[in-house]
């Protein structure tokens, strides 16, 4: 990452947004579940949300919304502790029910307001709770830091801690600002990960610039993560841009702010997979000498969701061959004789077969918090960088008694 990126205790807010966060009654920790968004007038956005066909009312009403308002956005409103999704026609309605009633507590058009929810699958939306907060949610709005870490906090389900990341995007004229918040720690797999994401800037950016910039981002960073193999039915990455700060996003500048947002973007990535749920290790993944991209993704997927792939790298166990094995069922035409792996800096497959190794070595890398595998395929030039965990006990505890 270059010198333009924050770390997340530096929050630079970009000029045009305000936020908060109340309680509605939605976790049962009494905790904030309930947040919003007021941005100001001419905000564009552009979103890429899940690909799970089980998918929640309020990724059906903000895609509609989008369509609907040419992709101008006036105010986000999220709820934690309730998805929204398998609930019907009744889903649909109680989501557009608290749009409608946010757009006249802020006096904007309905079709401004985007939602998002994020919580237990299968239960009504508790609209009445939710509507009743809305005054108290939309007196209590600030343009501060300390307003966007309350609304950080209070999108978290399992997260064991808010994720964020900010930074400079200078070019000639000032400089602007991109900020951006994630939650998700389970469900995580590509296209999306069990995440909501929202993205602020203050750059001038049109909605088709932001939506091609965002789905070539999204394609390099969240996708290119997995925690347990499954995909949410609520899934949202959400790119907002204010135009306060008159910084156009075309030109020169359009790739300065590419490689800023591929920067914050890459940071929340990271943070979700750190934050997996009952994850003890981090596997960056590289899968090397692939005839396509695709071809070194659909590899690195194949390894990242094996059970025994993942359950040895929660016992610190340098199994190559499950990792071999791996490979082979990715339905990838691979060679076994050109294969090649590699734990930290030893290689410890070659040719498909056993290459001598420390074994101590090799059990101490994996040991370590974060750790690398390298796969190299033999079968062309194209690469891919992936983050995976390992799969552990505590995982299953989590989600063993989710709902209760």
């Amino acid at each position: 990452m270059t010198d333009s990126l924050f770390l997340t205790n530096s929050i630079q807010l970009p000029s045009g947004f305000s936020f908060s966060a109340v309680a509605a009654g939605m976790k049962a920790s009494g905790r904030p579940d309930l947040a919003l968004v007021n941005c100001s007038s001419g905000t564009t956005a552009a979103a890429v949300f899940t690909t799970n066909r089980v998918a929640a009312a309020p990724v059906h009403v903000g895609r509609e919304a989008l369509r609907a308002s040419r992709g101008l956005v006036r105010a986000v409103i999220v709820n934690s502790g309730n998805a929204n999704c398998a609930t019907g026609e009744q889903g649909v309605r109680s989501c557009q029910q608290v749009c409608r009633a946010t757009a006249r507590g802020l006096g904007v058009k309905c079709h401004e307001v985007f939602p998002s929810s994020t919580g237990i699958i299968g239960v009504p939306l508790p609209v009445n709770r939710i509507v009743a907060k809305l005054p108290e949610l939309v007196a209590k709005q600030a343009a501060s830091a300390e307003a966007f870490r309350e609304f950080a906090q209070s999108i978290m389900t399992t997260d064991t801690r808010p994720k964020l990341a900010c930074a400079a995007v200078p070019v000639r004229g000032g400089t602007a600002t991109i900020l951006g918040v994630a939650k998700g720690s389970g469900m995580i797999h590509p296209k999306l990960a069990t995440m909501l994401v929202y993205l602020f800037t203050d750059m001038v950016a049109g909605p088709g610039r932001l939506r091609r910039t965002l789905v070539e981002v999204c394609d390099q960073t969240f996708n290119c993560i997995s925690v347990d193999g499954d995909t949410s039915t609520n899934d949202t990455v959400l790119l907002l841009a204010s135009g306060r700060s008159e910084i156009p996003s075309n030109g020169a500048a359009s790739n300065i702010f590419r490689g800023a947002l591929l920067e914050v973007c890459q940071s929340l990535a990271h943070q979700i997979v750190s934050d997996g749920e009952g994850i003890q290790h981090v596997i960056e993944l590289a899968v090397e000498d692939a005839r396509s991209r695709e071809e070194a993704l659909r590899v690195a997927r194949t390894i990242a969701h094996s059970p025994l792939v993942k359950t040895a790298w929660a016992g610190a166990d340098p199994n190559w061959g499950r990792i071999l094995a791996a490979i082979g069922n990715s339905g990838v035409p691979i060679k076994p004789s050109a294969v090649n792996i590699y734990i930290g800096q030893q290689q410890v497959c070659r040719g498909g077969c056993a290459n001598g190794f420390d074994e101590r070595a090799a059990h101490e890398h994996l040991s370590q918090s974060e750790c690398k595998v390298r796969v190299q395929i033999g079968r062309g030039r194209h690469a891919v960088r992936f983050y995976t965990t390992d799969l552990s006990a505590e995982y299953v505890r989590i989600n063993a008694d989710y709902s209760t």
